[in-house]
């Protein structure tokens, strides 16, 4: 519990950002702005002076542009930081860029005062995670070393080309592994997530079950997270659309904005977006995803997995599908920018593990092992026998309630 409100400071070269801003946090007890700035300068010296806890930062502004004092401000003076972008292609890219290179979240930026005053809860709850988030200074989390992603020669297909030569290739050989249709995974996180599952995806092969995620990020964000994903992974990587299909290789990613329900179609599952109310205050919702995934009678044939985050969502979900028979993961508080949707998992003994994030794709490989068709572990038991077992083999410590 804090003993004083968390400081913010503002930085942004407009004038009217910087208020709109400010009096959309104003009436908020826990959080007081301690101060604004017009581009990066006066933003360190400011920073010096005032010790601010939290910074919202601005991404396009004259003089330094956001991401360059981003990455000088990790390596001299870490501290959390919320990029505040527009809602534009390039400025979703940029901000992709900032959260790799430390940024704790982004925001959509206010376009007048009537949104500002809107979101300011959800701008309120994004500084209160960051507060608390552990900061990733430089490459605290190693980089993924995949030898199946090249690197792009001059004379070789750029990777968005490579992901639409990859799209249009035949269906991997029956050496791959292959599934029942019914076999799914799961995946959401929140705050700290984007990388958490960068770090996940990228290490895991192309012949898995279907994977599902959400993770809660602004409405167009959503789609360049996707893309650039697609770009590293050996998995397809896309964002989710309605009917899109969930099928062995695809990763679907919920649109921002859009909550991602899975229903089962005769001999697969596809996904349908709905603009229904928030859950948890967020659209998409861990808490959605999870729940359709039972209804649709997944639960005996479903890995879920919680990473970082802020907040509940997720937890009833998870709980609800481990007492259908489904296999559930947490992620550690260790490996964690925000342990908060692991941990209420965990509490509500919804979660049967709790993994270190680099342990999670090695994971979800063995588990690929285990329910491939054909596989010799599954000629007898149960699938809540199967979930034991992986448990059993995998050594790590369960969580509570399990």
């Amino acid at each position: 519990m804090r003993d004083r409100p968390i400081r913010v400071l503002i930085v942004d070269d407009s004038a009217t950002v910087r208020k709109v801003v400010s009096d959309s946090l104003a009436g908020n007890p826990d959080i007081e702005v301690i101060g604004t700035a017009v581009d990066p300068y006066v933003a360190r010296d400011k920073i010096l002076a005032l010790n601010p806890d939290v910074l919202t930062l601005d991404i396009e502004m004259p003089r330094m542009d956001g991401l360059t004092f981003l990455r000088l401000l990790m390596k001299h003076r870490p501290m959390p930081v919320i990029v505040m972008s527009s809602l534009t292609r390039e400025s979703s890219q940029i901000a992709l860029e900032a959260l790799q290179a430390g940024a704790v979240d982004v925001f959509s930026k206010p376009g007048n005062s009537m949104s500002a005053h809107a979101d300011g809860a959800r701008l309120a709850e994004k500084i209160k995670a960051a507060a608390g988030a552990r900061i990733r200074v430089g490459h605290a989390v190693p980089p993924v070393v995949k030898p199946t992603v090249r690197p792009h020669h001059p004379h070789e297909p750029a990777p968005a080309v490579r992901a639409a030569e990859r799209a249009l290739a035949p269906a991997p050989a029956s050496s791959g592994r292959r599934y029942s249709s019914r076999h799914l995974i799961v995946m959401g996180a929140s705050t700290g997530g984007t990388e958490a599952l960068k770090e996940v995806l990228t290490q895991l092969p192309s012949d898995l079950p279907g994977i599902c995620v959400v993770q809660h990020i602004p409405a167009h964000f959503s789609t360049a997270f996707a893309n650039r994903l697609n770009e590293l992974c050996e998995l397809e990587v896309k964002e989710a659309a309605n009917g899109d299909r969930v099928e062995p290789g695809r990763v679907l990613i919920a649109p921002g904005g859009h909550h991602l329900v899975l229903r089962w179609n005769a001999n697969h599952y596809t996904a349908q977006l709905t603009d229904g109310p928030m859950v948890h205050h967020q659209r998409p919702a861990v808490d959605v995803l999870f729940d359709s995934a039972a209804k649709a009678g997944s639960a005996t044939s479903t890995l879920a997995i919680l990473l970082t985050g802020m907040g509940a969502d997720g937890a009833a979900g998870m709980l609800t599908l481990r007492q259908g028979g489904a296999t559930t993961w947490a992620q550690n508080e260790e490996s964690c920018v925000v342990f908060g949707m692991p941990r209420e998992a965990i509490l509500r003994g919804a979660a049967q593990k709790v993994l270190p994030l680099d342990q999670i794709a090695g994971a979800i490989n063995r588990y690929a092992d285990m329910m491939a068709i054909g596989s010799e572990k599954l000629t007898t038991g149960t699938p809540s026998s199967h979930a034991a077992a992986l448990t059993l083999s995998a050594g790590s410590r369960a969580g509570s309630g399990s």
